[in-house]
């Protein structure tokens, strides 16, 4: 008996040793995130960390041991370590860290705009967040808590214009109810508290296993991914990951095998609803609970340095449809033929992408893209012959100036697009739109928000940012054209196709981002010119060009985090 004792000790001891840190950086965390990824344009961070597997882990981009703190010029005034409540006696002993308090909020004076925010809901008014946690670390066991705590004021709006005809608001319907996307949620206040970016987990060497609700980001993109955003609240699943590139004799990998739970919002698409020939338009989502699995896998080639190759799929079903190893891990199945366009496949809604991340350290740059399908249900063949069908991408490039090299100031400029519209105009007509889903009427969505881009169903985005960055310091201006679901559009009038109704947003905003001392300050104010909002066209008298029904949003982001 002793020496079984002396043995387990003697393993877990080893275990021990070999374990890492898993505290993370949360996905979007203000500051810090971009900070690492323009410190590899610099190449001044490790160039062998992808950023399409995320959210970061400490070791993974870090040399030092605290995340929160990128440059030895902020430890030597905050005291390296003064997050520790309590002091570990020896090296993988017992370790519990303070994590950063976080308040951040935003403002819409008009209608809801916005994603990449987590728990934040699309809403009129003004909204705050709350978060804060420990981090705690015995031996290979870590528990990281950071709940949020969400308060909205959610103030009423039109969620769709009462000037459409009734066919028109029938369509809409058409799409809405294959998708949990409601535009507004609820009639009064919405306050929430979620387990947030919490985890618990067990490490080995370069490897993770636990459970958590982060928020993922999957992909190369930075206003947009195609398959996991932190624009929905993050869900709870279980995940085997890569905590740190893990090189091989090809090269390094990177990558994360999730199964998880999905959440309804319980919100139908608008409100107050509508009735077309006195029947009610909206159709209930059912009320089982939904299963998501999914993977990423990155690699970058030792020969090529700088340049990752990349693959990710998702799939959902109803826990109910759950039967057997091929319906948890549905990932590695070959795409399927069926019968009938309309035919559903094993109930599952599945979507997948390749994308590719290129870094130039010696340009200064990077350039990348993202390339997918949703719900195909072709063979390889008819993919080949027509790759278009069910497609999306998104492709951005950026890159910094030196502007005062003496002050390591730079200028960065960079611009992403991202395009979501479906190409054929069958499939609009069948309503089978990027996100929604016939067999799954909740779409890829969590309580009521895109897991993937922000944008939405037949959205499409251009972005272009220009700013001065100095460290964790950075102002600039963002320039956007944002088109609504499109596809919504050619559906609901495609038996006039009116040009001029197109729903676009055409903004502009100055952000800016400091650090002083242990705090990091945020602030982002945009103008947003909404034309044809809601797809609405107002005919004064015979005149064909004319104003549609425009509107004006003023939004408003503001927050500061205290580091530890």
């Amino acid at each position: 008996m002793k020496i079984l004792k002396l043995a387990l000790i003697c393993a877990l001891a080893t275990f021990v040793q070999f374990s890492a840190k898993a505290q993370t950086l949360p996905v979007g965390t203000t500051a810090l995130e971009d900070y690492y990824r323009r410190a590899q344009l610099l190449g001044t961070a490790d160039s062998s960390v992808s950023f399409t597997v995320r959210p970061l882990f400490t070791g993974s981009i870090t040399r030092g041991t605290n995340i929160f703190y990128p440059d030895s010029t902020a430890q030597k005034y905050t005291g390296f370590g003064s997050s520790r409540l309590w002091k570990p006696a020896k090296k993988n002993a017992f370790d519990i860290r303070l994590l950063p308090v976080s308040i951040q909020t935003q403002f819409n004076s008009d209608h809801p705009y916005g994603w990449n925010d987590g728990i934040m809901i699309p809403a009129k008014g003004l909204q705050g967040v709350l978060s804060a946690g420990v981090f705690a670390q015995y031996g290979p066991l870590t528990i990281q808590l950071r709940p949020e705590f969400l308060m909205a004021a959610n103030s009423d709006f039109v969620t769709f214009n009462p000037n459409h005809y009734d066919v028109i608001f029938a369509r809409y319907y058409d799409i809405y109810n294959n998708i949990d996307l409601p535009a507004r949620f609820g009639t009064s206040g919405y306050n929430r508290v979620r387990w947030g970016q919490s985890s618990i987990r067990v490490n080995y060497k370069a490897m993770s296993l636990g459970l958590s609700t982060e928020n993922l980001w999957w992909g190369p993109g930075i206003r947009n991914s195609l398959l996991m955003s932190n624009t929905a609240p993050g869900f709870l699943h279980a995940t085997l990951n890569t905590t740190r590139p893990i090189k091989t004799a090809i090269g390094s990998f990177e990558g994360q095998l999730i199964g998880g739970k999905l959440n309804n919002s319980g919100y139908p698409p608008l409100e107050p609803g509508h009735t077309y020939f006195g029947t009610d338009l909206y159709v209930p989502k059912p009320t089982d609970w939904r299963y998501l699995a999914g993977i990423v896998l990155t690699w970058q080639p030792k020969w090529i340095p700088g340049l990752f190759l990349g693959f990710d799929q998702s799939s959902q079903t109803y826990g109910k449809d759950l039967n057997g190893i091929k319906s948890i891990l549905p990932l590695f199945s070959p795409i399927k033929k069926v019968g009938a366009p309309d035919e559903a496949i094993n109930k599952q809604d599945e979507r997948s992408s390749l994308f590719m991340r290129w870094l130039w350290p010696q340009e200064n740059a990077e350039i990348y893209f993202e390339w997918g399908h949703n719900n195909y249900t072709g063979d390889l063949t008819q993919a080949g012959l027509n790759p278009s069908e069910s497609r999306a991408y998104i492709f951005g490039i950026r890159k910094l100036v030196p502007f005062n090299t003496a002050k390591q100031e730079n200028i960065l400029i960079g611009v992403e697009v991202t395009q979501l519209q479906e190409t054929s105009f069958d499939k609009i007509k069948a309503g089978d739109e990027w996100y929604t889903s016939k067999g799954i009427p909740e779409g890829y969505t969590n309580y009521g928000e895109v897991l993937g881009a922000g944008i939405g169903p037949g959205g499409n985005l251009q972005t272009l940012e220009v700013s001065w960055v100095k460290g964790l310091k950075k102002i600039g201006l963002q320039f956007e054209r944002y088109i609504h679901n499109n596809d919504f559009y050619y559906y609901a009038y495609y038996d006039s196709y009116d040009f001029r109704r197109h729903w676009v947003d055409l903004s502009i905003a100055a952000n800016g981002e400091w650090n002083y001392n242990n705090l990091l300050f945020n602030v982002k104010i945009q103008g947003i010119k909404s034309l044809n909002y809601q797809w609405y066209l107002k005919q004064i008298g015979n005149t064909y060009f004319t104003n549609g029904a425009n509107a004006i949003n003023l939004q408003i982001q503001a927050g500061v985090t205290y580091r530890f």
